[in-house]
């Protein structure tokens, strides 16, 4: 198994669960899907994340998902598992579960019932007394969770948590929210930060300090290409990859259809069979249909112009 901590960067893409139209999984699909991953440049995988739909798996399904991606996997890369849950001892569980299965941590969601700063702290305290030393993520996506998770709270959980190790940032907007907690004295520690919300802010968040993404795109070799030219300090080359992509990746941030678009691209790509979604889930009209192909035929020119010099 290997390691995630302080120090996790890159890419760790938020992995889909592949179905087939009669909503079975498809596990032939999640090998290519691992496989066309690493070609792309993740450095870890998240499964069972939001955009995984892990609500619509029974316990039995998500370990099977979680053993065939660290089988095809084969240690090449980190693999972190989402189980965020309505109860402490099915977090537990779900937790004892994936790190059996060989998963180096797990992210953790705030539950939508939770209103003040004491209530996020003690919510996060009680949950690290159930999972023991795991590492783990703390998940700020208030869009999803409705939980508004502050700069000085976020600095309580870490300082407190020594396995807290890294932050999932998804606030929108949240662009200062990472300055903030890369000032010196915010935190008694630093701690790996990757963003979400499909990197649409990814060139910005990576000069405010983030360390990556953790989050999904049909095009997840863009993100890596904008990880990799910001690293390498040729950011404006990251920038000119990321603004071909740019159209596409807001038009997937639309809400409740995104992963419906996610998958559609992705089984036009060829990595999954089908674009099913678990039900119940969106569908997608042909008008829509119409329009991801237009955008998608304009990424391939630019990416071309681009290409030509």
């Amino acid at each position: 198994m290997m390691e995630f901590n302080e120090q996790a960067a890159g890419v760790y893409v938020i992995a889909v669960t592949p179905f087939r139209p009669n909503g079975e999984i498809d596990f032939d699909s999640i090998d290519r899907m691992v496989d066309f991953y690493l070609e792309a440049g993740a450095t870890g995988l998240t499964v069972l994340g939001m955009m995984g739909e892990a609500q619509k798996l029974t316990l039995a399904e998500s370990s099977a998902v979680v053993q065939r991606v660290i089988k095809r996997v084969e240690g090449r890369v980190p693999i972190v598992a989402g189980v965020s849950a309505p109860g402490f001892a099915q977090m537990q569980s779900l937790t004892n579960m994936v790190t059996m299965d060989g998963a180096a941590a797990v992210m953790v969601a705030p539950p939508s019932s939770l209103r003040t700063d004491d209530q996020i702290v003690s919510y996060y305290h009680q949950m690290s007394d159930f999972i023991g030393d795991v590492p783990f993520v703390l998940q700020d996506f208030p869009l999803a969770t409705g939980v508004q998770i502050s700069v000085p709270v976020i600095a309580r959980i870490v300082n407190d948590l020594p396995h807290c190790v890294c932050l999932k940032h998804e606030d929108w907007p949240g662009l200062e929210k990472i300055s903030a907690l890369r000032a010196e004295s915010t935190l008694n520690r630093r701690i790996s930060i990757l963003c979400g919300n499909g990197g649409v802010f990814l060139p910005e968040e990576m000069e405010r300090g983030a360390d990556g993404a953790m989050t999904g795109f049909a095009y997840p070799e863009m993100m890596a290409s904008v990880v990799a030219h910001h690293t390498a300090g040729t950011s404006e080359e990251g920038r000119d990859i990321f603004d071909a992509y740019l159209p596409l990746a807001r038009f997937e941030q639309q809400p409740g259809l995104g992963l419906a678009i996610r998958k559609h691209v992705m089984a036009q790509r060829g990595i999954i069979a089908s674009d099913a979604l678990r039900r119940p889930g969106a569908g997608l009209t042909d008008a829509t249909r119409k329009e991801i192909a237009h955008l998608m035929a304009r990424q391939e020119r630019r990416l071309a112009e681009l290409a030509a010099g």
